[in-house]
């Protein structure tokens, strides 16, 4: 007689052979992608749709779920979708327990098209992730010997350009703040600033917004002489997935804007930014990717606990001469910011908008109003 417990299986296969059993949930299929962690304790929809995790397949580290359920007001993608290539879980929960759920994260997902699969042991697969570093895998209801080959043929993270799947078709406007989530009112629009929209999250339009500007969000492949002509006080160079070197026609943008702007880069802007200025990136193990990475102001000593997200890196010895080293990372001393003043650019690793995630770096967006005429 057959086990009714092994009639719903689904797998993790990850390149090296590592095979994981588990349940289930969202949509039906099979997806392939990065194998990577993530370790907030909360925040599970943010991570689901913050585009820089695009061609990946996310594991959350803390065990427990899918217990708020989803709701209308925490996606961070600029249109409603999740951006994840697979979700891994250890407990989801059956049950939506929050007055702000509209549905639950099964149905979530389904709707979607993204493959989920629970009943995973998450601390096993991030011990071995954190070991042997980030790899390809394939996630889904087919057998284990066909997810170990599609693990193995897709394409590296390393070279690929994934920008071009999550940036805008369009220019857009953005006129909403935080509103009520907000740590101070918003301010009356005084700056007018161009946002280069590489896979930017909601909360840091929010953030701009409530800091006084006035934006125009433009596709990543949009020329810098564009961005000149429509006179902006101030560019943002936004969050986005992949590996930077791969989005060159970003990196030629911002050498013509550098020194004609004042520039502020997040994540892969920071990336871009470094890169513009002649650094090179390197690719990291297993990447930072949580709520609660530490780090250091190295102006003036000050720790941040911040939320972070990539998986690529600046060589800090790359750096050429009048860019410095502004923040590091705690954990391993990896570049976390850089500021050239004499060119008004400046950019962090790390992502300040703190969606989910604490709000020690808001300072940051106040810092480039300032910078401003």
């Amino acid at each position: 007689m057959t086990d009714p417990t092994k009639q719903d299986r689904a797998w993790l296969v990850l390149a090296d052979g590592t095979t994981f059993e588990g349940r289930p949930f969202g949509a039906r299929g099979v997806t392939t992608g990065e194998a990577v962690f993530t370790t907030p304790m909360t925040g599970y929809q943010e991570v689901l749709t913050d585009p820089s995790f695009a061609g990946q397949l996310v594991t959350m580290t803390a065990p427990e779920i899918g217990n708020v359920g989803v709701n209308r007001e925490d996606t961070e993608a600029v249109g409603d979708a999740p951006r994840v290539a697979g979700f891994v879980v250890r407990d989801l929960s059956p049950v939506a327990s929050s007055y702000r759920a509209t549905e639950s994260l099964d149905a979530y997902l389904a709707r979607h098209g993204v493959v989920g699969i629970a009943d995973v042991d998450t601390r096993r697969l991030t011990r071995h992730l954190r070991d042997g570093g980030s790899q390809n895998g394939a996630l889904g209801t087919t057998s284990p010997e066909d997810l170990l080959r599609r693990a193995r043929s897709a394409p590296d993270m390393n070279g690929l350009d994934l920008v071009k799947a999550v940036t805008p078709r369009e220019r857009y406007g953005w006129t909403e703040g935080r509103g009520d989530w907000a740590t101070a009112p918003a301010r009356p629009a005084r700056h007018h600033v161009v946002v280069y929209d590489y896979g930017i999250k909601r909360n840091i339009l929010r953030c701009l917004v409530d800091v006084g500007c006035t934006l125009a969000v433009v596709p990543a492949q949009t020329p810098a002489s564009d961005v000149l002509a429509m006179k902006p006080d101030g560019v943002f160079l936004s969050n986005g997935p992949g590996d930077p070197a791969a989005v060159t026609y970003a990196i030629d943008s911002i050498k013509a804007l550098v020194g004609k702007t004042p520039l502020f880069g997040i994540c892969l802007g920071h990336q871009l930014l470094a890169l513009a200025l002649g650094a090179r990136t390197y690719k990291l193990k297993f990447g930072h990717r949580g709520a609660n990475q530490p780090v250091k102001d190295l102006a003036t000593g000050r720790i941040e606990i911040t939320t972070q997200n990539h998986g690529f890196c600046v060589d800090l010895a790359t750096l050429p001469p009048g860019a410095q080293s502004t923040h590091v990372h705690l954990n391993d001393g990896t570049s976390e910011g850089l500021s050239v003043p004499s060119l008004r650019a400046f950019s962090v690793q790390y992502h300040p908008e703190a969606a989910a995630g604490p709000h020690d770096s808001l300072y940051l967006f106040e810092r480039f109003v300032q910078s401003m005429p």
